[in-house]
């Protein structure tokens, strides 16, 4: 078991590579953000559990599988990887650059109300932590044979399909550190309290069904 101030510094590290390059890219944001996630989840996932979402986190929370304390402090080293990521961004793209696509903040789509945003937020992030429950918290799961790649996938598919609706965030550190840098915060509870759910409920259903009862870590 490592200690915690290195699995934080890789929770860092990670969100940060994923704000920097999912938000920095202007073609091929799934497949950017997919990417970046399956390599950052194999390489990291050994050493924190790959998190690298704040949702992601709260699911393993309430699977059992991270105490609070540090649940806080994956919070608070993934929230600074994201301000630091988008803080990145403004030492390479020039202000009209940034200024057009908000920095990479994800927004609702044209015509698209809070609550679509909202709904889709649930239901994306529900998919990609049940995949996380599936195949990286639960000890029986495919994690070591195939690594991060399925948790990349769902990134991918949930933005393809939920690019236009809401920027399918489906991870608070990925909406704030934009937001905060280049200061763009409509409906930014919309990316907190999404995700949060449907990080809550799928940690709460694969556990009550899947996982093997035991404590959490102390």
């Amino acid at each position: 078991m490592y200690s915690l101030s290195r699995r934080a510094l890789v929770e860092f590290i990670g969100t940060l590579a994923l704000i920097f390059i999912g938000a920095g890219s202007i073609v091929g944001i799934a497949l950017a953000h997919g990417l970046t996630i399956a390599v950052m989840a194999s390489a990291f996932g050994h050493i924190s559990g790959g998190h690298l979402n704040p949702a992601v986190t709260f699911g393993a929370f309430f699977a059992r599988k991270i105490s609070p304390g540090d649940a806080a402090v994956y919070w608070i080293s993934q929230l600074a990887g994201g301000v630091t990521g988008a803080a990145l961004l403004t030492l390479v793209f020039d202000p009209a650059t940034r200024q057009a696509v908000n920095l990479g903040t994800p927004g609702l789509g044209a015509g698209i109300s809070v609550p679509q945003g909202l709904v889709f937020e649930i239901v994306a992030t529900f998919f990609l932590v049940l995949v996380v429950c599936a195949t990286a918290i639960d000890e029986r799961g495919a994690f070591t044979v195939i690594s991060g790649l399925p948790i990349g996938f769902v990134v991918t598919f949930d933005i393809l399909a939920g690019g236009p609706v809401s920027g399918a965030s489906m991870n608070p550190a990925r909406s704030f550190g934009p937001a905060l840098v280049g200061g763009h915060w409509a409906h930014h509870w919309i990316y907190w309290l999404g995700p949060l759910a449907g990080g809550a409920l799928a940690g709460i259903l694969y556990s009550s069904l899947y996982l093997r009862r035991e404590s959490p870590p102390a």
